[in-house]
């Protein structure tokens, strides 16, 4: 998985007025949170930039003054003021985390006049960092009109799925090209 590295300056104050007190200087309050404890910090905006504004999901790796720290993003808050939450990855523990859907190849059900649509851009899996892949690539080439690909289909190597097994992933659906494409067949 990407790793983006981010610069941050720890802080010792807590709570509502310190964090108004870091925003009047230009910067974004974070809270580093993990191993039963939180750390409180605070990041230059363009910094985080490419983290926040991406569909990609990326592991940052945080330098404290020469130390490092590797966390995920949780949850980024922006009305009615930005702040971000972020939470630190434990070693050796699993890590849950929404990784980016790709499609790939074409579908049958589309050579016929379907629709192929994606139902899911984004599947919250649960593995160690070391093998979290980029983007959960799907093989459609074989999928026919109204037929549907769910989570539970699906197999990669060293992930679990936490998103329920029941969720459609990708469909091919039924339109008046392809109704009419069967009626001539």
């Amino acid at each position: 998985m990407k790793t983006i590295s981010v610069k941050a300056v720890k802080r010792e104050e807590y709570g509502k007025k310190a964090a108004k007190a870091v925003r009047r200087e230009g910067m974004v309050p974070c809270v580093l949170s993990g191993h039963g404890e939180s750390v409180a910090f605070s990041v230059d905006p363009r910094e985080i930039k490419p983290l926040i504004y991406t569909p990609n999901s990326y592991i940052v790796e945080f330098d404290f003054d020469g130390k490092k720290e590797q966390a995920v993003l949780r949850e980024a808050q922006f009305h009615p003021v930005r702040e971000q939450i972020l939470h630190r990855i434990a070693e050796g523990k699993p890590v849950s985390i929404a990784i980016p859907v790709r499609l790939t190849g074409n579908a049958e059900g589309v050579k016929v006049g379907g629709k192929l649509t994606l139902s899911a851009r984004k599947l919250v899996v649960s593995a160690l960092v070391e093998n979290l892949p980029d983007e959960l690539v799907v093989d459609v080439t074989t999928l026919g009109v109204g037929k549907t690909i769910f989570v539970g289909d699906l197999k990669f190597e060293n992930l679990k799925f936490v998103t329920p097994a029941t969720t459609a992933v990708c469909a091919v659906r039924v339109t008046r090209a392809s109704r009419g494409a069967a009626a001539q067949a």
